[in-house]
């Protein structure tokens, strides 16, 4: 998705490259809108796709890394708000891509800005609107329905008169909607484009600049009005105004939280992110508040709502696609599973409970014993991701103690050869000496980080099979790269090539592993 398309000009030419896309985004009339009314912030990996009265809008790629039909990403979202709890708890949640984009991961396209007036009144009216700086303010008085309404039409509009432009997942063609909570705040944290740490901020880079980033309440920011898009900086996805300036409506109904579930009871829809009346020391990308749908004088809709889409597609895209869900389902939690890890038991509990539930004739128990066996395969099933990301933490620490033990021996190295030729010319010279304790200090410090390698790397291979840590470093190659750390990922295959040299040698080989780092 990264390659899909360039940025448009108001020449009307558009870059593309054809990852998912049949066809490059032109701006085919001449009278198409001027790029400032709807792409104020072009960048290169801005997609592009066109709307009716030769307008355009501009999504961003949001990355998931993805190793299967069944396979999604689990992260934290909500936050620690005092008083907030019962609303923002901090829980975890998952989220998969729609798209394939490249090796081990899949994407969704999120909305680069929230829809302007511009963009709504010519989805929406049924005379094109004039273009205008003025028209780039977010639309806002908006509600639930309208939001619906909008990208039904918008969907409908592309499908109809610019298929070929949409992305698409085998023959599935995509559409656009209103995002779900999780996929606007892991697009609002920054999706795999910040660390883990950040990620789960109260503001991701802890708020600094913050009237650089977010339309918030007071004369030192917003001052009371809506704001043009993309006037400020965007987050590391390249995304303007995910906080501040417009309340953002996401797709499902309200829920409480409940410790670590939802609540039972929907309510009215979700605004997300604050607006231009929200005070900077409530804007957070927890924030969640609940609208009713309707009000005394029908859908509800405020001045401070807005609306912002995503791209996306169908799961069930295909009778293949469905075969490989129904198949990875069924390896789920079950015993085979287990055996990765476990060790193979005697016999296996989870088909004798089917074998069981069958041979009984009492309704009643045949019910029981299959809940049964779900509530197991479900444990297992949790305790396989627990496993798994623990593998992806093993391998992410053994890479970046690599990095150390490399550049930390090169330094050892440099220090022994100073200490050599100071000695030959000045042996007891006071700076000779200081030069050989010094060395002698950091290469103590370097035999300890060793030991400590040493021990990660025998914990690692006697805890991971081959198979998990295979998949987990390309998921975890996936997580470097969005990044910008792709250098490390020499370091993660490194360090799997220790593993794998260990479990088939039971060897443990300081010298040469330090020596191999040293080459690095």
């Amino acid at each position: 998705m990264g390659t899909w398309c360039n940025r448009q000009r108001a020449r009307g030419v558009v870059l593309v490259a054809a990852a998912l896309f049949a066809s490059p985004v032109r701006a085919a009339e001449p009278q198409g809108w001027e790029e400032k009314f709807f792409n104020p912030k072009p960048t290169e990996a801005d997609v592009v796709l066109p709307m009716p009265c030769n307008g355009s809008m501009v999504f961003r790629s949001v990355a998931v890394p993805s190793d299967g039909p069944l396979a999604d990403y689990q992260i934290t979202v909500g936050g620690g708000e005092d008083g907030k709890e019962f609303a923002e708890a901090a829980h975890p949640a998952t989220i998969a891509g729609s798209f394939p984009e490249g090796k081990g991961q899949r994407a969704f396209l999120m909305g680069k800005y929230e829809v302007s007036q511009l963009q709504y009144e010519a989805v929406m009216n049924e005379a094109c609107p004039t273009p205008g700086i003025g028209k780039r303010l977010a639309q806002g008085a908006v509600g639930w329905i309208d939001g619906v309404v909008f990208a039904d039409k918008y969907s409908t509009w592309l499908r109809k008169n610019a298929a070929d432009k949409l992305p698409k997942d085998e023959e599935e063609r995509g559409y656009v909607r209103l995002p779900t909570e999780v996929e606007w705040e892991f697009a609002a944290r920054g999706g795999l484009k910040v660390s883990p740490a950040d990620f789960n901020e109260r503001i991701p880079g802890g708020g600094e600049g913050l009237a650089r980033s977010v339309w918030f309440a007071g004369t030192q920011s917003a001052n009371g009005k809506p704001q043009l898009t993309g006037l400020l900086q965007p987050n590391a996805l390249g995304l303007h105004d995910m906080l501040g300036n417009l309340d953002e409506i996401t797709l499902e109904p309200f829920r409480l939280n409940k410790l670590d579930r939802s609540h039972g009871q929907a309510g009215g829809f979700v605004v997300r992110g604050g607006n231009y009346l929200t005070s900077g020391q409530d804007i957070r990308v927890s924030y969640r508040q609940e609208v009713p749908f309707y009000d005394a004088e029908g859908p509800r809709r405020s001045k401070t709502t807005g609306l912002r889409l995503v791209v996306s597609a169908p799961v069930l895209v295909s009778t293949e696609r469905l075969k490989d869900i129904q198949a990875a389902w069924g390896k789920l939690g079950t015993a085979s599973a287990a055996k990765i890890e476990l060790g193979a038991p005697s016999s296996d509990p989870l088909e004798e409970l089917a074998t069981i539930a069958k041979a009984t004739s009492d309704p009643q128990v045949r019910t029981r014993l299959e809940n049964l066996q779900l509530g197991i395969r479900a444990n297992i099933a949790s305790r396989d991701e627990q496993r798994d990301r623990s593998a992806k933490t093993s391998l992410r620490l053994g890479a970046f103690l690599g990095r150390k033990l490399s550049d930390d021996g090169k330094a050892v190295e440099t220090l022994v050869q100073i200490y050599k030729n100071r000695q030959n010319s000045a042996p007891n010279d006071a700076r000779t000496l200081s030069f050989r304790e010094q060395a002698e200090r950091e290469q103590a410090i370097l035999d300890d980080n060793l030991r400590y390698y040493a021990d990660t790397l025998i914990h690692t291979a006697e805890d991971f099979s081959e198979d998990t840590l295979k998949r987990q470093r390309d998921i975890l190659a996936v997580e470097l790269k969005n990044l910008g750390l792709d250098s490390v990922i020499p370091f993660v295959d490194r360090h799997v090539e220790h593993i794998s040299a260990y479990r088939a040698s039971r060897k443990v080989s300081r010298e040469r592993w330090i020596d191999e780092w040293k080459k690095m």
